[in-house]
């Protein structure tokens, strides 16, 4: 099975003004470089979670055969119910999560996470100043914990409840 990118989209962006995801970055939306940073990383997936009426013309890798959208009817639930809406649209040995705000993330990155995440079979995420940072990975086997988790927490807290088996 693939390595599926759940890329949760949905938000309003209300401190930054709405309109985040198409901000351009270097000539391009922001979430085109999310996108094509996950999709250079090896990536054979990505589930792209968008709020109801979401207009991204200009986001082309929305258009890629790799990408796959979906709606999250209720957005306001928070990160964790787009995060379960796109965990349920598809099948994969491992997960990945990286918000679709997240455009400095390196095709790099992706690739070791990755590759750490096949190796040892856990919880893997960058560290940076002792914490975890963007990009999480999981094997498939922690999905349905995820999916059925109450909506009031976020992934963060669901992933901690096994951080015996995170690296």
């Amino acid at each position: 099975m693939p390595t599926v990118a759940i890329v949760p989209a949905a938000g309003k962006a209300e401190r930054f003004g709405g309109g985040k995801l198409l901000a351009e970055v270097d000539g391009e939306p922001l979430l085109n470089r999310t996108l094509r940073s996950l999709l250079d990383g090896g990536v054979e997936r990505a589930v792209v979670v968008l709020a109801p009426g979401a207009t991204l013309a200009t986001v082309d890798l929305l258009n890629d055969p790799r990408v796959r959208r979906v709606i999250n009817p209720n957005p306001e639930r928070g990160m964790l119910s787009s995060i379960q809406i796109g965990l349920a649209a598809e099948d994969g040995d491992l997960f990945l999560v990286l918000p679709g705000d997240m455009p400095f993330v390196k095709a790099a990155t992706v690739r070791l996470v990755v590759a750490e995440t096949q190796r040892k079979s856990r919880i893997v995420s960058p560290r940076i100043d002792g914490r975890n940072g963007h990009l999480v990975a999981f094997p498939a086997r922690f999905k349905d914990a995820i999916l059925q988790a109450d909506v009031a927490p976020t992934l963060a807290d669901v992933l901690d409840t096994h951080r015996n088996e995170r690296t």
